[in-house]
């Protein structure tokens, strides 16, 4: 259990000027609500639609893993709730905060909200994290501009806030630059940076990239720990599906800029039904296979966003892949369970599936030509 620290409450202070947006807690619901949420970006070629038509709930204290390839567009839909996108992208849909919308806020009004209210932890540290400011100074910045905290009390606010998140001799690392850090101090300093303000929403982008295996843990677990404590609703982003296996409440899983399946955490691994997500279980090492086995990759490559295929977008590298999958985009089908959604004609563990996968198995490929011999399953 990590040292306890409750910000104070929340208020942004510009000047003398008090601006207070969120101050008030509008009563029961979803803390974040996204509704049919896309972002495109002009290209020479055409427009990407990099998210395209995503909606989710997230509930404060409960956390939601966003899974996918890379390319799948977790990380433009996490910069696309917290409002951190260049110019140049076309922006539609409605991300609410407490009910209230946020889509249209201005950088000048959000500067009030991030910190205080969102916050994100970024992939890289050494980029998120300024190279030629003190560990300190970084920390402080976001007190004192939404909180007023100056001098003693910055400080000292500052040595909890490293303490809470494990940083041995705190006080003396206030005092040196990032480069002077090992990587997973430097990404746990910017979780301090990210927690500083006490946000009731906490994106963590792919927080254990380039971090080796025993880091990574800690750092998932620090994570877990301080989202429990401070009863922050987080957003989870990851390649890997064995990340979010235990840490995460529900798991949403992307591909090609949409959600193609969404489900409760236990729920998924126990009934998947997209194919997708079940070619993301294969390609996780397993710790019970002899050495050497061999790892399931996904055949080729995601699709481009200029110019998608025609009907599912998986389908080209789908093993259950029939013809109707070439035409006919599915929609979002609600599964037995509760709260379980997939985009699928020929779900996983259905008599359709069976039967598409039969027949691909016998033919030695899709209807798409993919190679089905590799697999080895028992149907």
């Amino acid at each position: 259990m990590s040292p306890s620290f409750s910000p104070r409450k929340r208020s942004s202070r510009r000047g003398s000027k008090e601006i207070s947006h969120f101050d008030e807690d509008p009563g029961s619901g979803p803390l974040l609500e996204v509704d049919d949420l896309s972002t495109h970006f002009p290209t020479p070629r055409g427009v990407a639609k990099v998210v395209d038509g995503v909606s989710f709930s997230l509930e404060r204290g409960r956390t939601l893993g966003i899974v996918g390839e890379s390319g799948s567009g977790k990380t433009i839909l996490s910069r696309s709730v917290i409002n951190l996108l260049p110019k140049n992208a076309i922006r539609s849909g409605s991300v609410k905060l407490m009910g209230r919308e946020v889509m249209g806020l201005s950088d000048r009004d959000m500067r009030d909200v991030w910190g205080t209210e969102m916050a994100m932890v970024f992939q890289d540290p050494m980029t998120s994290l300024n190279p030629v400011k003190r560990v300190g100074v970084q920390i402080t910045e976001g007190l004192t501009y939404h909180l007023g905290d100056k001098g003693k009390v910055a400080q000292e606010t500052a040595v909890a806030l490293l303490r809470s998140v494990r940083i041995p001799e705190p006080e003396r690392r206030l005092r040196e630059y990032p480069h002077q850090l090992s990587g997973g101090m430097r990404q746990r300093v910017s979780i301090a940076v990210a927690l500083a303000c006490g946000p009731r929403l906490l994106i963590a982008d792919e927080p254990t990239t380039a971090l080796d295996v025993t880091v990574q843990a800690q750092i998932l677990d620090l994570l877990q720990n301080q989202q429990r404590e401070r009863f922050m609703a987080m957003m989870l982003i990851t390649h890997d599906l064995g990340v979010v296996a235990g840490r995460t409440d529900e798991i949403a899983v992307m591909y090609a800029g949409r959600i193609v399946e969404k489900a409760p955490t236990k729920v998924l691994f126990r009934d998947v039904k997209m194919p997708y997500t079940e070619a993301l279980l294969r390609s996780i090492p397993k710790i019970e296979n002899p050495s050497h086995t061999r790892l399931l990759a996904i055949s080729g490559r995601p699709p481009d966003l200029v110019t998608p295929p025609a009907g599912c977008k998986f389908a080209p590298r789908c093993l259950y892949a029939q013809e109707r999958c070439l035409e006919e985009e599915p929609p979002l089908m609600e599964a037995d369970t509760a709260g379980h959604l997939y985009r699928c004609w020929y779900p996983v563990g259905t008599p359709q599936g069976k039967a598409a996968l039969e027949k691909n198995l016998k033919e030695k490929e899709t209807a798409v030509g993919v190679d089905t011999s590799v697999l080895e399953v028992s149907v």
